[in-house]
C-alpha cells in the first residue's frame, strides 16, 4: 500500500507514485530540458521555425509593398496615356490656352482619384513634336491598407506553420530521445570515446553480427584475431563469406548463446562468448567478443601445474608420516608422488636406518628397497626387502655420493645409469620409462636413502625445475623417515629391556596349565606384564600388571614392580599384603616427579582422577594432591593365589580390571572382585580380597584393558565381546584359548599394550595328599611318624624317609613345645616332597648356630640342611613351617652322616 506521501505525488502527478511513467507535464518539461540533446534540438528548431516565420512576413511586407506602388505607378501611366491620348487633348494642347482647358478637367479627375502627381506623360501632334504633358499620380496610403487587410492571414498561416514546426519537432526530438535514451551530450561524447576505445584499444575482439549472418561492426582486435578482409564491415559482408573455420563460422551465425567457448582460427585458441543484442535495445542479432588464449592457456597450464604441486605438497604433509614406522613411511611417499608428479617411484633405504641406527653414507652402502609404486612388484627390477649396492657412477651412487639431486632426462642415452644392470635396465627402457630424478633423502644432516621418480614416455620428461619439487617432496618425507628411524631405536631398545623384564619362560608346576600372550602398542612398548611365581605348597600365584604410559620409562617401572612382586611373594604374603606393600613401593617411585605434579596439580586446583573397571561397570577413586601425598605412576595388579588341593583362588586387585572364569561345562563369568584404588593411590583404603572355589578344567583368565578397550570400543563392549569368545569352544587349551581371544579382539592398530594369561586348573588329588591331627602330648610324636613314613611307603618314596622322619620329628616338636593348637601335618606328593607342619601361634622360628655351651637350638639348621626349601607362611589362625624335598635326588647328599657331622661340628671346640 501506498503511505501518504506517495498518494500526494501520485495525485500531483497524475500518473501514479513516484517512480511510475512520466506525465505529459514531465514529458515536456524533459522534452524543453536544454541539457538533453533532445531539448537543444528543440529549442534549436523553434529558433529556426520563429526565424524562418519572421523574415517570410517581412519580405511578404516589403513584396506586398513594392506590387502595390508598381500597380499604381502603371495606372498612373496607363491613365496619362489615356488621358494624354484622349479626343480634344491634342487640340486643347494646340489652342491659344490649353490651361484653361484642360487645368479644370485634370483637377477634378484627380481629385476623384486621389492620385497624386507622380507620372508625366508627353503629349505629340503628328508630327511627332511634344505639344504637352499629362502628369499622373499613385496612393501609397492605398498600399499600406491593402496590407493591413491581409496580414491576419499571413499571421494565421505563419502560426500554423509555427504549430507545425513544433509538432514536427517534438516528434522527431521524441524519436531522438528513444533512440539516444534520454542521454545528455557530455554522456554521448563519453559513450562514443567509450565505443572508440573498444574499437580501437582494448585486446579483445568484438562483433555485431546481424540475425541474417552478417558482419555489422567489428573493432580492431577483432580484424586482427580473425583476419577479417578490410572491406568485411563496409559492406556487411556474410560470416560465411569470411574464410573462417566452419566450428567457428556456424557459432556466429546460429545466433545461441555461448560462454567461453574455444575455437581454432588459423594458429591461434579463441575463447568465443556470444550474446542476443535484441534484449538490450539493439538490432536483432548477436554481440560476440573474441579472446586469445594460446597464450593464456600456457600460462594456464603452467599455474595448474604449480597449483597441483602446492596441492600435492599439501597431501604430503598430511598423509606422510602417519605412524612411527620406517618401512610404512617410505611406502608413503611412494604412494603420494604416483602418479601425481612420477609414473614409477621406488624408495631404498640404509640398512643401519631400518634398525634404528645413525646410517653411515657412501657409495658402497646398502640399501634396502622399501617401496615401489607405479609397477607391479615382479616386473621390477629389485623387490621390496631386496639388499642393493650401487655400482659407482650410476646415477643413484652419485647422488649418495654427492648428497644433490640428479636428473636423467633421456635414459636411452645414459651408458652410466646402465652400468648397474645390462638386462634389467632394458627391461625398464622396454617399459617405456624415459626420465628419472634421483633425489637422496636426508634429514638433520644425515643421508637415509634415495627417493628415485621415473616417468615414461606418456608424459613429459622431467626438467630442471622439476628437481626442486622433487627435493622438496622427499625433504618432508625424510624427516618423517628420520623420526621413525629414531623411534624405532627407541622402540627397539625398550622392546629389548621389557623382553628381558618380562618372563622368558614359565616356571615348572602342576597346579595350572599356563598360556600367555604379550603384544605391545602400535604406539610403542608400554608397561603390560604378567607373570606365573611358584608358591610353597605346591600353590601359584598369578601376576598381570599395567603401568600407564609407553616408552623406556614405562619398562623400567614394570620392571621394577614386577622385582617386587617377586620379592613379596618370596615372603609368602597373602594378596592383600601383597599389594598394600607394592602401593607403598609405588608411591616412592620417581619422587621428583611426584612432586612436580603435586605442584602443577595444587596450581589448578585439581585432583588425579582414575577410573579403575569392575566387571561391567566402573568405580572412581579421586585422591587429593597434598604435601606428603601424590600418586604420579599410575600403576595397576591384580595378584592371585591358587592352591591346588582345594581348588581355591584368592584373588585382590588394585585398579586392574577383574578375571573372567571359564567353566567346564563353557559357562563365562565375571567374579566380583573388590577394587582397590591403583597402586600409588590407595594410602589408608584397605585392600580386600575374594575368594573362589574353581572345579577341576576350569579356565582362570587375566588381562589388562587394552584387550577390552580402546578408542573405538568401550569397556562394557569389550566384555560382551570377550565372554563371546569364550563362551565358544569349551574344550579349548589354554594356548588355543589365547589364540582365538586376540583374533576375535585384536584391533588392527591397538593403541595400548595387551597382556594376557590363561591358566587351566588341576587338582591335587586325594590320593597325593596326607593330613593328621597331632596333640600337644610329646608322646603324640612316634605315631604320627611312624604314619607319615607309611604314606612315603605308599607313594614309593622309601628314600626320603629317613630324612623326611628327622625333619617332621624336628617340627612336631618345636609346634608341641612353643606353639598351640590346633597343630596339623600335611605331606604333598607333588614334584616334590612337601611336609607342613601348622599350629595356632604366629611365632615365627629363626635359624641360627647354637654354641657348644646351648642345650638347643639345633633343630631348625638340620632341618635347613637336610630339606632343599624351607619356611614360614602365615595364616588367619596362626603359622605352616614348612619343607621341601626333591623327588629326583631320591637321597639328599648330606644323609645320616652328614648328621653326624652337625651334630659333632662342636666338638672340636676346647672346653672354657
Amino acid at each position: 500500500m501506498l503511505n501518504m506521501g506517495q498518494r500526494e505525488n501520485f495525485r500531483r502527478e497524475g500518473d501514479g507514485p513516484r517512480g511510475s511513467s512520466p506525465s505529459h507535464r514531465q514529458r515536456l518539461r524533459s522534452l524543453l530540458d536544454v541539457r538533453g540533446v533532445a531539448g537543444q534540438v528543440c529549442v534549436l528548431q523553434l529558433a529556426l521555425a520563429v526565424l524562418l516565420i519572421v523574415a517570410a512576413v517581412l519580405a511578404l511586407v516589403f513584396q506586398a509593398q513594392g506590387a502595390t506602388v508598381r500597380e499604381a505607378r502603371q495606372r498612373s501611366i496607363v491613365g496619362a496615356e489615356t488621358f494624354a491620348h484622349a479626343p480634344g487633348t491634342l487640340a486643347a494642347m494646340k489652342s491659344a490656352y490649353p490651361t484653361a482647358l484642360l487645368q479644370p478637367r485634370a483637377e477634378s479627375a484627380r481629385t476623384h482619384s486621389g492620385l497624386g502627381p507622380n507620372t508625366v506623360t508627353p503629349v505629340v501632334d503628328t508630327g511627332h513634336h511634344v505639344v504637352g504633358l499629362v502628369s499622373g499620380g499613385n496612393r501609397p496610403a492605398k498600399a499600406d491598407e491593402w496590407i493591413a487587410g491581409r496580414l491576419p492571414l499571413l499571421l494565421g498561416s505563419a502560426a500554423g506553420a509555427l504549430l507545425l514546426a513544433v509538432a514536427g519537432t517534438a516528434l522527431v526530438n521524441r524519436r531522438l530521445r528513444r533512440r539516444t535514451h534520454g542521454l545528455d551530450p557530455a554522456t554521448m561524447y563519453r559513450m562514443y570515446d567509450h565505443h572508440h576505445a573498444v574499437l580501437h584499444a582494448v585486446r579483445e575482439g568484438v562483433l555485431i553480427v546481424s540475425s541474417d549472418g552478417r558482419l555489422l561492426l567489428a573493432n580492431d582486435e577483432a580484424r586482427r584475431l580473425l583476419a577479417l578482409p578490410a572491406d568485411a564491415e563496409e559492406n556487411q559482408r556474410p560470416i560465411a563469406d569470411l574464410g573462417l573455420e566452419p566450428r567457428l563460422s556456424a557459432l556466429l551465425t546460429s545466433g545461441r548463446e555461448a560462454t567461453d567457448e574455444v575455437h581454432l582460427s588459423g594458429d591461434r585458441l579463441l575463447a568465443v562468448n556470444v550474446r542476443p543484442t535484441a534484449p538490450y535495445g539493439g538490432p536483432a542479432g548477436s554481440a560476440v567478443t573474441l579472446r586469445d588464449t594460446t597464450e593464456l592457456r600456457a600460462l594456464t597450464g603452467r599455474a595448474a601445474v604449480a597449483q597441483e604441486r602446492l596441492r600435492l605438497i599439501h597431501d604430503a604433509g598430511l598423509r606422510i608420516g602417519t605412524t612411527l614406522d620406517v618401512g610404512r613411511t617410505a611406502a608413503e611417499l611412494a604412494d603420494v608422488a604416483v602418479p601425481r608428479f612420477a609414473d614409477v617411484v621406488t624408495v631404498e633405504l640404509l640398512e643401519p636406518v631400518l634398525r634404528g641406527d645413525e646410517p653411515e653414507s657412501g657409495t658402497t652402502a646398502d640399501l634396502r628397497r622399501m617401496a615401489v609404486r607405479g609397477v607391479p612388484r615382479e616386473s621390477a627390477i629389485y623387490q621390496v626387502g631386496d639388499v642393493i649396492r650401487f655400482v659407482p657412477g650410476t646415477p643413484m651412487a652419485a647422488s649418495l655420493e654427492s648428497r644433490r639431486p640428479v636428473l636423467v632426462d633421456d635414459l636411452r642415452r645414459s651408458d652410466t645409469w646402465r652400468r648397474q644392470d645390462l638386462e634389467g635396465t632394458q627391461r625398464v627402457l622396454d617399459a617405456r620409462i624415459r626420465s628419472l630424478i634421483v633425489v637422496p633423502l636426508q634429514a638433520r644432516g644425515v643421508v637415509l636413502g634415495l627417493a628415485n621418480f621415473w616417468r615414461s614416455d606418456h608424459a613429459d620428461d622431467f626438467e630442471e625445475e622439476d628437481l626442486s619439487f622433487a627435493t622438496e617432496l622427499t625433504a618432508r618425507a625424510a624427516i618423517s623417515i628420520d623420526n621413525a628411524r629414531r623411534y624405532t631405536r627407541e622402540h627397539t631398545t625398550a622392546v629389548t629391556l621389557q623382553r628381558s623384564l618380562l618372563p622368558q619362560t614359565l616356571p615348572e608346576q602342576s597346579a595350572l596349565e599356563v598360556a600367555h600372550r604379550y603384544l605391545p602398542a602400535q604406539a610403542g612398548v608400554g608397561g603390560d606384564w604378567f607373570d606365573v611365581i611358584p608358591l610353597p605348597g605346591a600353590r601359584v600365584a598369578l601376576v598381570v600388571g599395567d603401568v600407564v604410559g609407553h616408552g623406556l620409562h614405562a619398562a623400567a617401572t614394570m620392571g621394577r614392580l614386577r622385582t617386587a612382586v617377586h620379592n613379596f611373594s618370596a615372603l609368602d604374603l597373602p594378596p592383600d599384603e601383597l599389594l598394600s606393600h607394592l602401593d607403598e613401593l609405588v608411591s616412592h617411585i620417581d619422587t621428583d616427579e611426584a612432586r612436580a605434579a603435586s605442584r602443577e596439580a595444587g596450581s589448578r586446583g585439581e585432583g588425579v582422577e582414575e577410573t579403575v573397571r569392575r566387571g561391567t561397570g566402573s568405580d572412581t577413586y579421586r585422591a587429593r594432591p597434598d604435601a606428603g601425598r601424590t600418586g604420579i605412576t599410575g600403576a595397576t595388579c591384580l595378584y592371585a593365589i591358587y592352591e591346588p588341593v582345594a581348588g581355591r583362588v584368592t584373588l585382590a586387585r588394585a585398579g586392574h580390571p577383574g578375571p573372567a572364569v571359564v567353566h567346564p561345562d563353557g559357562a563365562v563369568t565375571f567374579p566380583e572382585v573388590p577394587v582397590s584404588p591403583p597402586l600409588g593411590l590407595g594410602g589408608s583404603v584397605p585392600v580386600e580380597t575374594a575368594e573362589l572355589t574353581l572345579p577341576q578344567g576350569s579356565r582362570l583368565v587375566l588381562y589388562t584393558n587394552g584387550l577390552v578397550e580402546d578408542r573405538d570400543r568401550d569397556i562394557g563392549t569389550g566384555l560382551d565381546q570377550l565372554r563371546t569368545v569364550l563362551a565358544t569352544g569349551a574344550d579349548r587349551t589354554p594356548e588355543q584359548t589365547c589364540a582365538a581371544v586376540l583374533d576375535a579382539m585384536l584391533s588392527e592398530h591397538p593403541s595400548d599394550d595387551i597382556a594376557l594369561l590363561v591358566a587351566r586348573t588341576h587338582l591335587l588329588g586325594p590320593s597325593r595328599v596326607a593330613e593328621w591331627e597331632v596333640s600337644s602330648d610329646p608322646a603324640a610324636v612316634a605315631p604320627v611318624r611312624a604314619a607319615c613314613l607309611r604314606t612315603l611307603e605308599s607313594w614309593g618314596l622309601e628314600a626320603l624317609e629317613f630324612t623326611t622322619e628327622l625333619i617332621l620329628s624336628e617340627l612336631i616338636t618345636n609346634a608341641i613345645r612353643y606353639g598351640a593348637q590346633p597343630i596339623r601335618v600335611r605331606l604333598l606328593h607333588d614334584r616334590a616332597l612337601i611336609c607342613e607342619v601348622s599350629d595356632g601361634t604366629s611365632a615365627s622360628p629363626h635359624l641360627r648356630r647354637a654354641a657348644t655351651t646351648d642345650e638347643g637350638g639345633r633343630g631348625l639348621f638340620l632341618v635347613a640342611q637336610f630339606a632343599q626349601r624351607w619356611g614360614t607362611r602365615y595364616t588367619p589362625g596362626g603359622k605352616v613351617i614348612w619343607t621341601e624335598q626333591s623327588l629326583d635326588e631320591g637321597r639328599p647328599e648330606r644323609g645320616p652322616d652328614a648328621a653326624d657331622d652337625v651334630l659333632d661340628q662342636w666338638d672340636d671346640v676346647p672346653a672354657l
